[in-house]
């Protein structure tokens, strides 16, 4: 498969730098093919301007900003996101990435005069969110699980409509021990390995 890596961390060398780096790991032993996109090393700007809002519906021509995440996005048949939940959803950086390069022209059509979008990303086959969390599982439950949904219920209706998802998530990270988080680094391994 040709994967789409996109990773958000600011900092090197954390938990969640681990975790893209296994991610690779798994993917390139299993014969993927991959690309990374690391929203933070690439200094990529999250804030959706005023010009970009009022804009939105321009094709991503005019967005040179964004062109080769869109390229990215366009050649893909997996998508992987990498990042920790913080407040239960995902990092601003990666929601900004969301909010510039999931546009019309890249990931929906919006026909003039319609009312309803149309997806574009039927490449995508495979939605793999590969998170962290400090609170439980059950906490996040009763929060509502907001980064799930955005994955589950907004992202992937853009892509091919059998597409699948999966949630790779530790939970109780702060309390966790060294033991738990290296298994749950072998298994995410594992997981991008065997990856279809």
């Amino acid at each position: 498969m040709k994967v789409l890596v996109v990773y958000s961390h600011p900092v090197e060398g954390s938990f969640t730098s681990a975790l893209r780096d296994r991610v690779l790991a798994g993917l390139n032993a299993g014969g993927h093919e991959t690309r990374l996109d690391d929203l933070y090393a690439d200094d990529f700007r999250p804030e959706l301007s005023a010009w970009e809002r009022t804009n939105h519906l321009l094709p991503p021509e005019h967005k040179p900003e964004i062109a080769a995440y869109a390229a990215n996005l366009r050649w893909c048949d997996a998508l992987v996101l990498v990042y920790p939940t913080w407040w239960s959803g995902q990092p601003a950086m990666l929601k900004g990435w969301m909010d510039r390069v999931w546009v019309a022209g890249v990931a929906y059509d919006l026909p003039e005069g319609g009312n309803r979008i149309r997806p574009r990303l039927h490449n995508i086959r495979r939605i793999v969110t590969v998170t962290s969390h400090g609170s439980s599982k059950s906490i996040n439950a009763i929060q509502g699980e907001s980064g799930k949904r955005v994955v589950n219920r907004s992202l992937r209706v853009l892509c091919n409509r059998y597409a699948r998802t999966r949630w790779l998530a530790l939970y109780r990270i702060d309390r966790c021990s060294a033991q738990t988080r290296e298994a749950f680094l072998a298994k995410t391994e594992r997981s991008m390995q065997r990856l279809r």
